[in-house]
């Protein structure tokens, strides 16, 4: 109700604008809408908001090819999004209305293809039915004047004054455009350090990464949404025990970075050396070059050198510590303020379809991203869109005819803003059209496993996840070599993995030969994958990355499904954003509840004293407890065997958030050891409960 009444609200405040009506009923719209986007298009470019290039369409086709019923698909929480965050507006008068804002971005999508008008209608078609929705630049920036359409970016901070400062404009630059910025710190030399141009000494990377903070505070990509960057550190760099501390509420304040995220990039063979309770050296990159560049055996043999050269007193800074305490004080940190996030260098790179080409050094924002880059030479950047499963489900499962259509659509898509984009940084541009890459993600997984009545913790779901997965990652391989047939393959296609007819899932093998030991990883298969590999290596890849999940924290809203990977949050609880506060309800409980004839006002009254917990309700059978099963219910582990079967799939990562009730220091060096010998390339937030909240949630 509350969504109908908002798009009553949304009509007569776009067509009043536009001078198309003063208002009308939605049965209206099949006769209004055409016209709405004639003139929605022709007053944008008016006001300087809109491409030129979108008068050139045939807008009376694309105009009877909308689809008004669409419209009342939309939840309220999805709706109001839109209206506060993605509708094009003048003045803070909102002329765009649903079916036009999809059509926008088809549009945009679509003005560099043979047949353009043939396409946006494809691509509204795809859009509009919340089967796949591109991400959150793409949606704000398609059709305009500034087509930024990519959601990510990561750099490499040289050592060098004027260069670190040439850094951080590119932050500035790259988050006024709505990018989610990924640091890599390592090479800067640590606190202490000699500075011959000086003679003096360095102050190190904290001083620097507090101007990256307020930078990001400053930048607020262009007053949509807070500027976003996480800053990521080796962990045999010097400052580590300083980076640790970033987020911390207390210290020296000059030494905090209180909006800013911070990552570990960890190399296999600190774990090793932590499982062993051995000591681990700490360096400043200046000493020890080679190893920002290295990782699997060859990183552990320079670096077993630099250890040795430091015993013999060649290198002048240095210090031993404790691998296990230097471990527990990241857990401790991470528990106590989020931060910094454990993220995986050696599964990273010896994964990597791109190792012919340089070094991963970072993830981005959300560490779903694993892309090479280079400092001055390379920034990568990372197109991202995402796959509704709950809406490519029957009965039995995936309908694999649908996805596969889906999937060849959104492929397209995605590779069409490569050309399309406006790049603000020239070197973002040159390895952008360089390799091509795209991230394809999933949302609706909870929602899926709802439908297919599936418990989160459970050996199905491990299978689901599996299996989906799979069908993802081949469909959209396969997407990526046709368009290779059709328009080229990337330019440094050659003598990359996919060169070579080795695929994610064969990656796996060189992760288990350059890790030696400590990798656990289900290695099955169901598809035909010899066929794709033949296909891979005669027609090519067009693009050198295809896979990526990412949160989709705001499109997920605007489908009304469920994050990504996520389980279910709570089933009752408020939302706050941009737009303001929501009470969300999980609908599928609601009506599995109605179907049992269990909703009444003292159900309701019960889920709101249970903060949305079913766990303690007696009325509720014991099967829909386990359906409905709330993150900080499920045990974290049955999350991290989940993403380890989608990462068999994956050529880049999944934000993957771990969610713990009560946690402590052992349960959370398991857990963390278990997403390292499960082969996962990164883990994002470490998600705690309040001590109040567990305790009201546990009462009997």
């Amino acid at each position: 109700v509350t969504s109908r009444l908002l798009l009553d609200q949304l009509r007569t405040e776009a067509l009043n604008f536009l001078g198309v009506a003063e208002n009308a009923t939605q049965g209206q719209m099949a006769d209004l809408y055409p016209k709405t986007l004639e003139a929605f298009i022709n007053k944008g470019v008016e006001l300087e908001l809109l491409d030129p290039q979108l008068t050139k369409f045939d807008l009376t086709f694309l105009g009877e090819a909308i689809k008004p019923e669409r419209d009342l698909q939309f939840t309220y929480l999805g709706l109001q999004t839109l209206y506060d965050r993605y509708f094009i507006h003048w003045d803070e008068v909102r002329f765009e209305l649903p079916q036009v804002f999809f059509m926008r971005v088809a549009m945009g999508l679509a003005t560099e293809e043979d047949e353009p008008n043939t396409r946006a209608v494809e691509f509204y078609d795809l859009l509009s039915s919340f089967d796949y929705m591109s991400s959150t630049p793409t949606l704000f920036n398609s059709g305009t004047l500034r087509p930024q359409l990519s959601s990510c970016f990561l750099t490499t901070v040289p050592d060098d004054l004027k260069k670190i400062y040439g850094a951080i404009q590119d932050n500035a630059m790259l988050s006024k455009w709505a990018g989610g910025l990924g640091n890599d710190w390592t090479p800067v030399r640590a606190l202490g350090s000699y500075i011959k141009g000086t003679n003096g000494k360095s102050q190190g990377v904290v001083p620097f990464l507090k101007v990256v903070n307020d930078t990001a505070v400053a930048v607020n990509q262009g007053g949509k949404r807070k500027g976003a960057v996480c800053a990521y550190l080796e962990t045999w760099h010097l400052d580590i025990e300083e980076f640790l501390e970033l987020r911390k509420n207390t210290g020296d304040d000059r030494r905090r970075t209180h909006d800013m995220n911070t990552a570990n990039w960890i190399p296999d063979l600190f774990m090793t050396r932590v499982s062993e309770n051995a000591e681990w050296t700490l360096f400043s990159p200046d000493e020890v070059p080679e190893l920002h560049e290295l990782y699997g055996k060859e990183f552990e043999k320079i670096y077993l050198q630099y250890e040795e050269k430091a015993e013999l007193g060649k290198i002048r800074n240095f210090k031993k510590i404790n691998a296990l305490e230097l471990w527990r004080k990241m857990l401790g940190m991470l528990y106590e303020t989020g931060h910094p996030w454990i993220t995986f260098k050696d599964a990273a790179n010896l994964r990597s379809p791109q190792q012919h080409t340089g070094v991963i050094h970072s993830s981005n924002l959300c560490t779903e991203i694993t892309l090479n880059t280079q400092a001055e030479r390379e920034i990568a950047v990372c197109n991202l869109g995402s796959v509704n499963l709950a809406n490519h489900l029957e009965e039995s499962g995936i309908n694999s005819e649908k996805l596969k259509k889906t999937i060849d659509l959104a492929m397209r898509m995605l590779d069409n803003v490569i050309d399309y984009n406006y790049y603000s940084v020239n070197t973002a541009r040159a390895s952008n059209l360089k390799h091509r890459p795209v991230g394809l993600g999933v949302m609706g997984f909870q929602d899926a496993l709802h439908f297919l009545n599936i418990p989160y913790a459970s050996e199905e779901a491990i299978e689901f996840a599996d299996s989906s997965a799979e069908e993802i990652s081949y469909y959209a391989i396969s997407a990526s070599s046709d368009l290779a047939a059709e328009r080229g393959a990337y330019q440094s296609f050659n003598g990359s993995l996919w060169s070579k007819g080795i695929l994610p899932i064969d990656s796996i093998e060189l992760l288990e030969k350059g890790r030696g030991k400590f990798v656990e990883v289900d290695k099955s298969t169901k598809l035909d994958w010899e066929t794709l590999r033949t296909k891979v290596r005669t027609s090519g890849m067009r693009n050198s990355n295809c896979l990526a999940i990412a949160p989709t924290a705001t499109i997920s809203n605007i489908c009304g499904v469920s994050q990504s990977i996520e389980p279910t949050y709570q089933n009752l609880f408020v939302k706050s954003n941009l737009s303001g506060d929501f009470t969300v309800v999980n609908m599928r409980l609601v009506e599995a509840l109605k179907e049992r004839n269990l909703w009444d006002e003292v159900m309701v009254n019960d889920l709101k004293y249970y903060n949305g917990s079913v766990s303690n309700i007696d009325r509720i059978p014991q099967d829909l407890k386990d359906l409905y099963q709330t993150a900080f219910e499920i045990d974290p582990r049955w999350l991290v065997e989940c993403a380890s079967r989608r990462q068999k799939w994956l050529d880049q990562g999944q934000s993957l958030n771990l969610y713990m009730a009560e946690p402590d220091g052992a349960k959370l060096d398991n857990l963390y050891k278990l997403a390292w010998v499960r082969g996962l390339k990164t883990t994002y937030y470490l998600r705690t409960m309040g001590a109040t909240h567990v305790e009201k949630s546990t009462l009997a």
